[in-house]
């Protein structure tokens, strides 16, 4: 028997009621191959920039530091926002923070047992915070690295299309290099679709479901070469999920602009109240987060159109932040169960991001707390899991990184989440 490895292999932004025989017959084949778990849940924000953190640390942001797709940091001259989806952004926080990440990744751990190989073709900032210090290997469209940070250059660096075109060049290249010939302890394939095309046309349109099938095609493809390995006495742990799921966007609403006009903030460039956009919630930091002004601007969020939940203190904690820093506000768009031109339901009101052109009326977005884009898929497909089982309990994100270290025989004490080999009932 070889040693043990485990392959995580994300669908970006798919929805759980999207796994359907009709639309994504592979992973539907593949519900029956291992345990599917029903309730599985993402982090808070549902962003993928957040939860990319949260599945390579196995704990939440309010851990590992990264809060959102896009965060409040004082770089000198008070709190200014920033896109997290930026190439520069590792860098930039760091320097603003002395630290990328506030505990170890799944690449850091493995560094000196067996190693991590990292495949990812959405954004920079997703796919960097997977591995942000460099223990491991990064292969990514906008930059690939070896160890170190040490650049990949020539035919080393993963040069692909940003669409289900470049997913698919990107898997072919991942199963012959990274499954066959590498064979780190572990590796990750985070395939920028289905979330791409449903941010670029909305969920149900013909592109959307192109760029679907063609996920589930590829989530097929390492499947069976898995399966075939370890039908010649391997032991692989093939993990196959999504990060968060999508709402249609209803309306947009322009955070800023309505603190400004309440007098809680000066104008857009002023450092004292900075609202971060999380596409469907969106997070206030304030540079004087006292209990009176957070309690006066929680109060009259309360009368916005297009806010449904506010949250502060132990209300973002138990959204798995702290509440001792400059992040004082969370506030989720408001959920409806209508349907979209399409016939797939759920909407919620959207805040505007200065950030992104992505968020815009009719088409999908993510980062709240609606039915939809809370509800991921996970499948576990191992020996550790009893083939063609369903669990009905709650699983997260956060419990991934744990699942991956206690296949390989590796201690993950200390992290939010907890291996998914002990979840038996």
């Amino acid at each position: 028997m070889t040693d043990p490895r485990a392959i995580i292999v994300i669908c970006d932004g798919l929805r759980a009621d999207l796994l359907r025989p009709d639309l994504t017959p592979n992973l539907w084949r593949l519900k029956g191959v291992g345990r599917f778990f029903a309730q599985h849940r993402s982090v808070f924000p549902s962003t993928t920039r957040t939860t990319s953190a949260s599945i390579a640390t196995g704990c939440h942001p309010g851990r590992h530091g990264l809060q959102g797709n896009a965060v409040a940091i004082d770089e000198g001259e008070g709190l200014v926002p920033v896109t997290a989806g930026a190439p520069d952004f590792r860098d930039r926080l760091r320097a603003a923070t002395g630290y990328t990440l506030q505990t170890p990744t799944l690449a850091e751990i493995l560094k000196d047992f067996g190693g991590n190989v990292v495949f990812s073709n959405v954004s920079p900032g997703a796919a960097h915070f997977q591995d942000p210090d460099g223990y491991g290997y990064m292969f990514h469209r906008s930059g690939s690295f070896a160890p170190g940070l040490l650049p990949i250059h020539d035919t080393g660096h993963l040069d692909v299309s940003h669409d289900h075109h470049g997913d698919t060049a990107m898997t072919k290249r991942f199963i012959h290099e990274v499954l066959c010939e590498r064979r780190p302890a572990s590796a990750v394939l985070w395939q920028c679709e289905p979330d791409h095309s449903q941010h670029g046309y909305g969920l149900g349109t013909p592109q959307h479901l192109e760029a679907l099938a063609a996920a589930d095609a590829n989530a097929g493809r390492v499947a069976d070469v898995v399966q075939e390995l370890n039908r010649a006495g391997e032991d692989l742990l093939l993990l196959v999920a999504s990060d968060h799921g999508h709402e249609t966007v209803r309306n947009i609403v322009d955070l800023e602009a309505l603190l400004i006009e309440a007098g809680f903030k000066e104008d857009r460039d002023s450092h004292e109240c900075v609202v971060a956009s999380q596409g469907l919630s969106a997070f206030i930091y304030l540079a004087e987060n006292t209990p009176k002004r957070v309690s006066e601007i929680a109060a009259w969020l309360d009368d916005v159109d297009g806010v449904g939940t506010v949250h502060t203190g132990e209300g973002l904690i138990a959204l798995g932040h702290r509440a001792d820093g400059a992040l004082a506000i969370a506030v989720d768009g408001v959920k409806v169960k209508d349907v979209n031109a399409y016939g797939i339901a759920g909407m919620s009101d959207a805040f505007f991001d200065r950030f992104s052109l992505e968020t815009q009326s009719g088409i999908g977005q993510h980062g709240g707390l609606g039915r939809n884009e809370q509800h991921p898929f996970l499948i576990a497909i191992g020996n550790s899991f009893p083939a063609a089982t369903e669990y009905s309990h709650t699983s997260s994100a956060v419990d991934i990184a744990p699942t991956v270290l206690q296949h390989l025989g590796r201690p993950w004490h200390g992290m939010d989440g907890t291996p998914l080999q002990f979840a038996k009932a």
